[in-house]
C-alpha cells in the first residue's frame, strides 16, 4: 500500500528482455534502503525488487504488467516516480494507492496558471464511474485531486513543489500515463452494482454478517 506522495525520482538505467517480460534497472538514492523482495511503486506500478545495491535497483516486469501499464515503453534516461510502501506507524498524508493500475490515459493539454500548471488527461470509458470532481486519483503514482471532470477527461492543478519533485515536468502532449482510481470509490461502485443486480431477486440482499 502506498500514499501517492512521491519520495524521489529515479532514472531508467537499462531495459532488458527477461523471459516473456523484461527487467528494469533504475538508478535511485533509495537503493541503499532497499533489499531483494521489497516492494516499490515505479510510476504507480507496484514492483518487487530482485536486485538492490550500488545505487541501482532492478525489478522484473511480466507481460501482463507491460501490456496494461506504460512500463513497457520506458527507455534509458526516462525519469520515474518512486515510493516505498506505507509503514503502519506512519502518517497517511496522501490517499490509499495500491500500485494496481486501472488503465492508462494520455496527456491532452499542459498550460500555466500563475505559478502552477494545469494538466488535462484523457481516460477510457470503463473508468468514468470511478472518477469524481474533487476526488483523488493517482497519475504515474502521484496522488492528485481532480479539479475538473468531463465525459472522457479530467484536469488537475500541479503546484510548483510537485512539478519540480516528480516526473510530471517531463511530460508532453500525447504521452501516456498510468491511472489508478481511489480504491474506496471502486468498492462503493461495486456495491452499488451488486445492489442493482440484486433488484430483481426474491432473496434478501447479501449482508456482511452473512459472509
Amino acid at each position: 500500500m502506498f500514499t501517492g506522495l512521491i519520495e524521489t525520482v529515479g532514472e531508467i538505467a537499462n531495459h532488458t528482455p527477461a523471459g516473456a517480460g523484461f527487467r528494469l534497472s533504475v538508478t535511485t538514492e533509495l537503493a541503499g534502503s532497499l533489499k531483494p523482495g521489497d516492494s516499490v511503486s515505479v510510476n504507480g506500478v507496484c514492483l518487487t525488487m530482485v536486485v538492490t545495491g550500488s545505487g541501482i535497483v532492478q525489478a522484473d516486469v511480466g507481460p501482463e504488467t507491460a501490456h496494461v501499464t506504460t512500463l513497457g515503453g520506458l527507455k534509458r534516461g526516462d525519469l520515474v516516480n518512486l515510493e516505498r510502501p506505507l509503514r503502519a506507524d506512519s502518517r497517511l498524508g496522501g490517499h490509499f494507492v495500491q500500485g494496481h493500475v486501472d488503465a492508462t490515459g494520455s496527456v491532452e493539454q499542459i498550460r500555466s496558471e500563475a505559478d502552477c500548471r494545469r494538466l488535462t488527461f484523457s481516460f477510457p470509458p470503463q473508468m468514468a464511474s470511478f472518477i469524481v470532481r474533487k476526488g483523488s486519483i493517482a497519475v504515474d503514482g502521484i496522488r492528485l485531486t481532480v479539479a475538473e471532470l468531463r465525459l472522457d477527461r479530467f484536469d488537475v492543478q500541479i503546484v510548483p513543489f510537485t512539478w519540480e519533485h516528480t516526473n510530471l515536468r517531463t511530460l508532453t502532449v500525447g504521452d501516456r500515463v498510468n491511472l489508478e482510481c481511489d480504491v474506496l470509490g471502486k468498492y462503493v461502485a461495486r456495491v452499488a452494482e451488486l445492489m442493482r443486480l440484486d433488484g430483481g431477486s426474491k432473496d434478501p440482499p447479501l449482508q456482511l454478517r452473512d459472509l
